[in-house]
């Protein structure tokens, strides 16, 4: 590690604890919730999606929480999209600062996600770019299949860093290396953090892992060990890849980030009576 005393930041996740539900979580209740989160302390709230309501239709109100939530000086929005109409109507929102693109390095999961190749992927990625800048908005990108895929696509380390160098020489700073389906093991976690962390410096990394209950530290340490000081978790693990077939692979705890930087003297500013109020307000907020 480079940085003797890093700062962590943590991005809890209610979009993806969200939006495989099939219940729709009423609008009133998503508010009431995401509010909670904006008075935690986390660096980066991921609460909704600009998509189509046919693709996800649990977000399909993400407009009407955005005018809805207030504000906080310690945390930023983060709104995922998928297109550039979605770019342009998130872009709208003054409160949002973040725009994160999911572009997966598996062919047939970017078909079937964005409905558009890697290829057609990468143009969507340069153009989505040019309407964060007119609006003075950042781009997020989530290397999603980062650690493997379930479609027998190619997958290795060096397709991983290929792809990485196309995104920053799109201007890309921000870089999300995403576990989709919770196959990283300590091992592969501790490689690509390892070898693109120094080769690409100007670039901010994060780990978006998905775990078990039994292995959320090894991953958490050998993201963090390697360099990595962006993490994206979910309370209580809600959310998912319906492709996992495992309902034991769940986002990272954000509890259990907290705990595992708690012990390292590491935690940002995080407040704890407002954490257990939101890990209240999650109990009634998902259905059981």
């Amino acid at each position: 590690m480079s940085n003797s005393n890093p700062q962590i930041k943590l991005i809890e996740c209610p979009r993806d604890a969200m939006q495989g539900i099939h219940t729709f979580i009423p609008t009133a209740r998503k508010i009431t919730y995401i509010q909670s989160l904006l008075d935690v302390g986390f660096d980066t709230l991921d609460f909704g999606s600009f998509v189509s309501p046919k693709a996800i239709p649990q977000m399909r109100d993400t407009h009407e929480v955005t005018k809805a939530i207030g504000s906080s000086n310690n945390t930023e929005l983060l709104a995922i999209v998928a297109n550039s109409r979605g770019a342009r109507e998130a872009s709208s929102h003054e409160s949002i600062r973040y725009l994160g693109y999911p572009f997966s390095i598996s062919e047939t999961f970017q078909m079937r996600n964005t409905n558009a190749t890697i290829e057609e992927s990468m143009e969507k990625v340069k153009k989505i770019k040019g309407i964060c800048d007119a609006a003075d908005k950042e781009m997020v990108i989530y290397i999603s299949m980062g650690f493997g895929n379930p479609y027998g696509d190619p997958w290795n380390t060096d397709i991983c860093e290929f792809w990485t160098e196309e995104i920053t020489k799109a201007g890309i700073k921000i870089i999300n290396l995403s576990d989709t389906i919770g196959v990283a093991t300590e091992e592969s976690i501790t490689y690509l953090f390892s070898t693109l962390i120094p080769r690409f410096p100007s670039v901010e990394f994060g780990a978006h892992l998905h775990c078990r209950p039994d292995d959320w530290r090894s991953k958490i340490e050998a993201a963090y060990l390697s360099g990595c000081y962006r993490f994206d978790g979910a309370i209580k693990g809600y959310g998912g890849c319906p492709m996992a077939k495992d309902e034991l692979v769940g986002n990272m705890p954000m509890e259990n980030l907290i705990y595992y930087f708690s012990e390292k003297g590491l935690i940002p500013q995080i407040d704890s009576s407002a954490f257990i109020k939101s890990m209240g307000i999650a109990s009634e907020t998902f259905p059981v």
